[in-house]
């Protein structure tokens, strides 16, 4: 799938709409994208659907093809079993306890961190034969620059803009590219500050080139 293309959104992306798309939407459409962007849905009922069930479950994506259901299948059946083993050594109540926290947390942790490293003001999306891949890979993925524990814990992930233009490149190497090449360090930076700061931006706007919350969306409704 390719960033930060307007028309070749779907599997993958966090599902954004232009300005003009969201208000051209009826008023149920509209109550409907403004809730499936809300940070309680987003990081909270999203994940627990998403880890759950539409990933583990034969519908959706997952209905075409029968090579990716045999894989997940077999790792249900996996699931299934350690579960069964530590409910018999541990109890039902205790298993559930620990073990759905860490799922939720471990999931909404990484909806959080796709969403960020491509949901920030300064992201890119184009159409048509203004896409162009060096430009989208760099300036339509963030440099999420968090704390030394932090990028070792997700095995240097905000380097996504380096990522997205050579996938190839290992994680462990990722730090190397920036060192080497100094001036991509500041392509799409946020901190993690910053980063708290994106979750109300929602809808792209064609005529800034920026994402805008529903807020500011409004107003650039009123005086287009």
């Amino acid at each position: 799938m390719p960033a930060g293309n307007l028309d070749e959104r779907g599997v993958g992306d966090i599902t954004t709409l232009t300005v003009d798309e969201y208000h051209a939407l009826s008023p149920r459409g509209r109550l409907a994208y403004r809730l499936y962007r809300h940070p309680a849905v987003m990081f909270g009922i999203g994940p627990a659907w998403l880890f759950l069930f539409k990933q583990r479950l034969p519908f959706g994506m997952m209905k075409d093809g029968k090579l990716p259901w045999i894989s997940t299948l077999g790792t249900n059946l996996g699931i299934l079993v350690f579960s069964a083993l530590m409910i018999w050594a541990v109890g039902l109540v205790p298993f559930l306890v620990i073990h759905l926290p860490v799922v939720l947390i471990a999931g909404a942790t990484g909806i959080w961190l796709f969403y960020v490293q491509h949901q920030f003001e300064e992201t890119h999306w184009s159409k048509g034969d203004e896409w162009k891949f060096p430009q989208a890979a760099l300036h339509g993925a963030s440099h999420y620059d968090l704390p030394l524990a932090l990028r070792w814990m997700t095995g240097n992930i905000g380097i996504h803009h380096v990522h997205h233009l050579a996938s190839r490149i290992p994680y462990y190497r990722l730090p190397e590219v920036l060192r080497d090449h100094p001036e991509l360090a500041g392509i799409g930076r946020i901190t993690l500050w910053q980063s708290l700061q994106c979750v109300r931006l929602a809808l792209w706007d064609e005529k800034s080139g920026k994402l805008l919350s529903f807020r500011e969306a409004e107003g650039a409704g009123a005086t287009a």
